[in-house]
């Protein structure tokens, strides 16, 4: 986490972690989690029932697929999937994303499986 009345470089933080499909928490906000990411290729269908969750791309250009159609965002685009909104993440190339959700959203919501992974904290 950041030192209190510093910045965030967004840029160093991305450059500190490689690691696909895993999100990283570089600040808080109430109790909500300002996350990283990387990603790059298919995540898995899932919903988070309690919560929205907002997506903006910082690099690259990434794809949520929903069950009524698909929402395609370029950098400096956001988008925030409604709570209980069945969706899939696709990068067809690495993106960088930051996420904002209530503290402890897995990421794969009800799915479950070997990609789930809680949010580790960037030093």
């Amino acid at each position: 986490m950041n030192e209190p009345n510093t910045a965030v470089s967004l840029a160093h933080r991305l450059s500190q972690f490689s690691e696909l499909w895993t999100q990283k928490t570089i600040a808080r906000l109430n109790d909500y989690e300002v996350k990283l990411a990387k990603l790059k290729g298919e995540f898995v269908w899932h919903k988070h029932e309690d919560t929205d969750e907002l997506f903006l791309v910082i690099s690259g250009r990434l794809t949520i697929q929903l069950r009524d159609g698909d929402v395609v965002l370029e950098p400096g685009e956001l988008f925030v999937v409604p709570r209980g909104a069945e969706h899939c993440p696709v990068a067809d190339e690495e993106t960088a994303v930051l996420l904002l959700e209530p503290e402890g959203v897995l990421n794969t919501g009800d799915a479950g499986g070997p990609r789930t992974k809680p949010a580790e904290t960037l030093d």
